[in-house]
């Protein structure tokens, strides 16, 4: 069908158009194919750059034909020129406008030639102008926009976060984590936060009155866990307990002037199955390691601390500095007791 649509224009309407789409769409295969290294986008835009590179051939031929007919046809102007003076000076009729004499018109014709030609090549630029813009038009709305931490649903907090001094809420921890340098602080610029949450805990065996919010932000390669504790218990105390307990490579530091320790342990991986069973999983088992910096709420090191953990799915984990710039970063903007 499009070749027969072809075949119907006229030379100079149908050999501009393949021109302009021919060397428009094979530059822009070509450039997309040498960015995403594709063999077979570079092969379909060599095919369109070879077919505009044809019809500029046949044009340019067209145009020297023109050329060299265009002295040809003013010499066969002054021989038909003559022979009507002859005719006129034989016949009065003529002369008197009974038999007009009939003259061809080149340059009228050649004129309403290049006139469709730049008819063609003016409408067929501006659509392949849209077509050129249109994948980065595309692409940027399509792109996946970053993960937010309000999903617009306001629950009523719990009554250990009405205490004075006030907590830190999950959705404030969530605020403070979900920055726009995550991931480059993580290693891993160029990512994009795929989800951000934070939750309005209450720490275990307190019957609600300790509160414990968290914040969790996860990207292709790290998921970032930002947690408070409040409690009583000191970051010398917590290190001690960390030697009885599984953390591994357990490293006390100094974090905004407060004190701070390391320590690595493995995440938790379960199963729930949705089947005819009952619903019912697997066994818990063993899941990637984790990396952990808690760092005290205050430098006077009075109870409570942060834990800002970092895991993957690979059990891949960045360096302590990662950590140590996402604490330098993030616990600032934190508003609260700590703040």
């Amino acid at each position: 069908m499009v070749g027969f649509l072809l075949r119907r224009l006229p030379f100079w309407v149908r050999e501009p158009l393949l021109i302009i789409v021919g060397s428009v769409f094979g530059v822009r295969l070509m450039y997309l194919a040498v960015r995403e290294h594709s063999w077979a986008g570079a092969g379909i835009g060599a095919v369109f750059l070879a077919v505009a590179a044809m019809s500029g051939y046949s044009v340019n031929r067209a145009l020297r034909a023109r050329r060299t007919a265009r002295p040809e046809a003013s010499g066969g102007g002054a021989a038909v020129d003559a022979s009507a003076e002859v005719t006129t000076a034989v016949d009065p009729a003529v002369h008197a406008g009974a038999v007009p004499p009939r003259r061809p018109e080149p340059e009228e014709k050649e004129h309403h030639a290049w006139r469709q030609a730049f008819a063609a090549v003016g409408l067929f630029g501006v659509l392949a102008a849209v077509l050129w813009w249109a994948p980065d038009m595309t692409s940027d709305n399509n792109a996946r926009q970053p993960a937010s931490c309000s999903d617009g649903k306001r629950e009523e907090l719990p009554k250990a976060y009405k205490a004075e001094p006030r907590p830190v809420t999950g959705e404030e921890l969530c605020e403070a984590l979900n920055r726009s340098d995550l991931a480059e602080l993580l290693g891993t610029p160029g990512e994009t936060a795929t989800t951000a949450s934070g939750s309005n805990n209450t720490a275990l065996l307190t019957d609600g009155k300790v509160a414990e919010p968290e914040a969790e932000v996860a990207f292709d390669t790290y998921t970032v866990n930002v947690s408070a504790t409040y409690n009583k218990l000191s970051t010398e105390q917590y290190v001690k307990l960390m030697k009885y307990g599984n953390e591994r490579d357990v490293k006390p530091v100094t974090v905004l002037g407060r004190p701070a320790v390391f320590s690595s342990d493995h995440t938790m991986k379960f199963e729930i199955s949705l089947g005819g069973d009952g619903g019912s999983g697997g066994p818990v088992e063993e899941g990637p390691l984790a990396r952990t910096l808690s760092v005290a709420l205050e430098r006077e090191d009075r109870g409570g601390y942060y834990d800002i953990t970092v895991w993957s799915s690979t059990g891949a984990l960045p360096d302590d500095s990662a950590l140590l710039d996402i604490a330098e970063k993030v616990l600032p903007a934190i508003h609260g007791r700590a703040a």
